[in-house]
Formats: C-alpha cells, sequence, structure tokens
C-alpha cells in the first residue's frame, strides 16, 4: 500500500498514514482554497487502502474547517461507515482543545452521523 503524506501549510492539515499503527492523522486547520481538490487525493487513498484493509484509525486534531472541508470530512466519514458496515474496524479519535467549542461542537455532529467507534477527546493543557 502506497503511503499518504501530505504536510501542513497555514489553510491545509497534515494527512500522515502511519502503518505500524494502522493510523491515519489529520492535523492542523482546514480552509483550503479547494478542499476538493485537497482531500480527493486522500478520499482516494482511503478507498483503496479499505479495499485492502479491515483496520484504520483515524485521528483527527483540526481546530477549524470550512464549510467545504466540512463536506469532504463527511465523505471520509461515509467511506469509513461503508467500511465498518462491511466489517471493517474502523474508528475515531477527535481531539479537541477544551477552549476551541466549535471543534467538540463538529465532532459530536460527526459522531452522530456513523455507527462506529467515534471517541472525542480532549487535549490537555
Amino acid at each position: 500500500m502506497e503511503q499518504l503524506e501530505i504536510q501542513q501549510t497555514a489553510s491545509t492539515p497534515l494527512v500522515s498514514f502511519d502503518d505500524s499503527g494502522k493510523t491515519l492523522r489529520i492535523v492542523g486547520e482546514s480552509y483550503p482554497e479547494n478542499s476538493f481538490a485537497f482531500y480527493t487525493p486522500v478520499l482516494a487513498w482511503l478507498g483503496r487502502y479499505l479495499q485492502q484493509h479491515a483496520q484504520l484509525t483515524v485521528d483527527i486534531t483540526v481546530t477549524y474547517m470550512n464549510s467545504s472541508s466540512i463536506k469532504c470530512m463527511l465523505d471520509l466519514l461515509d467511506a469509513l461507515e461503508e467500511a465498518f458496515k462491511k466489517g471493517s474496524n474502523v474508528a475515531i479519535i477527535w481531539r479537541h482543545d477544551l477552549e476551541n467549542p466549535r471543534s467538540f461542537e463538529l465532532a459530536e455532529e460527526f459522531c452522530e452521523e456513523v455507527t462506529f467507534p467515534f471517541d472525542i477527546v480532549a487535549l490537555s493543557a
């Protein structure tokens, strides 16, 4: 399986896959000029990965997402939900800053969209 590594910028998150831990990390802020162009390779990689592997944890620490990034995240959740319904062991860990209530609210909204394990974890100060 090819690796996935997209470096973080001021407007895009780090996207990194750790094969040993079967963990896809998404860290930073997400407000690219074209969210669909940014997330299309991530979603394509995810689709290929889930066809070949039955385990993945997505570890997310995103402090801000614009509306088009939220749509892309919903697409990611849909792919994970489909894999879960087919028997894959998928989960999300959403880390949020206690001083950023919007990140927590967004995690709660996303959590309601899925049936697979979705943990919302406060970042320690």
